[in-house]
């Protein structure tokens, strides 16, 4: 599979989330698409200036002693931790933003990257929430006059008021549930761009690193330290494209965009040579058992299936110590069933609930690379295909994961 480096810069032009990065001066290094839009300025009037240009004029006389105190203790800060933070735009319009902070260093120089959110829409929600709340409160206390005051007519009254309270509620409910909605978004976001920053940020500062020694090495003789830092920028572009991959391919699952497409195959031949390729990740003495019973052919979209296979193998093989044992079962009967089972790091009882979650990482994982998005996707794909996944595992112990699909339609073109 052709993987493509312009996925990254892609990224970066199409988030929707505004994205700046400064140096260590506080002024403006790149600034994406999305930013520019937010606060209506082209990227040659941004480029350059320092960042307190984007905020009100009451906050920048005390901005630049939050930056540079930011500057000598920096450490990453997620967004919605109770801050009121706004932003201002060319026109001089005040914005309510959330703004998520990353640092990293190249070479004594530091960089700051802020991820910026415009939360206008929450903010009159909120707005309207409490609106709703005094008009509840209001319409509670016209009721005790009521009852008070007019007692002959008591139960008509309550009947029109109870009415009325209960729109009031059921209004007040779908505000709630909106809002919900958007914090569980922002949540997601959050998780992503957490993830994102950490994921990227090594093979990147590998990539800077690297890229300079190359220069440092011009002589034949030097050849062979040259080729080692080749092979680093190599590996470190070959990382990022697969987590773009995995990004890209995520994205066109939930917008529905993968097709299925039903082909009549042999399943032996085909995990063997899934297994074969396999190898090229295998650590130090792992070794790959395949088991195979039933069947030759097998009807289903042969596509899908080899990247489902290919996740969980992986899984496998980057989850266990060198000189572990993989085994794969396949038994084509009826129905189609893989079984890969590790001696991997395992997986707790409190993460096992959450592994199908997008950018959900186990505690006992995260010094591993790894987005999140595997077994999201996995599943995803077993969706489309009228498939099952079945996982168990145990701490220190392995996992254990069974998929099932029964055979489709081949189709007719």
């Amino acid at each position: 599979m052709n993987r493509d480096p312009a996925h990254l810069i892609s990224l970066f032009e199409n988030a929707t989330e505004g994205i700046i990065l400064t140096n260590g001066e506080g002024k403006i290094v790149l600034v994406n698409p999305a930013a520019q839009k937010m606060f209506d300025y082209k990227e040659t009037e941004l480029v350059g200036s320092l960042i307190e240009v984007l905020l009100p004029e009451r906050i920048k006389p005390h901005h630049h002693h939050l930056r540079e105190g930011f500057y000598e203790h920096p450490q990453n800060r997620v967004m919605g931790q109770g801050r009121d933070l706004y932003g201002k735009t060319k026109g001089g319009t005040e914005i309510p933003v959330e703004v998520s902070l990353s640092f990293y260093k190249r070479g004594d120089e530091l960089f700051v990257i802020a991820f910026i959110v415009d939360i206008t829409h929450r903010k009159m929600i909120e707005s309207n929430m409490l609106r709703q709340q005094k008009e509840l409160e209001k319409v509670t206390n016209d009721m005790r006059k009521l009852n008070t005051q007019l007692e002959a007519k008591v139960e008509e009254r309550t009947m029109i008021l109870k009415e009325a309270l209960q729109k009031l509620e059921e209004s007040q409910t779908e505000l709630s549930e909106a809002l919900d909605k958007e914090k569980q978004l922002n949540e997601i976001k959050s998780r992503f761009v957490s993830m994102a920053s950490h994921e990227f940020r090594t093979p990147l500062s590998t990539i800077l690193s690297s890229a300079t020694l190359i220069g440092k090495y011009p002589s034949t003789e030097e050849n062979e330290k040259r080729q080692k830092h080749i092979r680093k920028i190599k590996d470190s572009v070959s990382h990022l494209n697969g987590l773009l991959e995995d990004f890209l391919s995520l994205g066109k699952l939930e917008e529905g965009k993968v097709t299925v497409h039903v082909s009549t195959f042999h399943v032996k031949e085909f995990i063997e040579d899934i297994t074969e390729e396999m190898k090229a990740i295998q650590k130090e003495n792992q070794e790959i058992h395949f088991k195979y019973e039933g069947d030759g052919n097998f009807t289903t979209d042969k596509r899908l299936l080899k990247n489902i296979l290919i996740n969980l193998m992986s899984n496998a093989l980057k989850y266990s110590r060198d000189e572990a044992n993989v085994w794969i079962i396949a038994e084509n009967k009826k129905h189609l069933s893989v079984t890969i089972k590790d001696e991997g790091v395992g997986i707790s009882e409190e993460d096992l609930q959450h592994l199908f979650t997008t950018f959900f990482r186990g505690k006992n994982v995260t010094n591993i690379e790894g987005t999140g998005l595997g077994l999201p996707i996995v599943k995803k794909y077993l969706d489309l295909l009228e498939g099952k996944i079945d996982l168990k595992s145990q701490l220190n112990v392995g996992t254990t994961v069974k998929i099932s699909l029964p055979p489709l339609v081949e189709n007719k073109s």
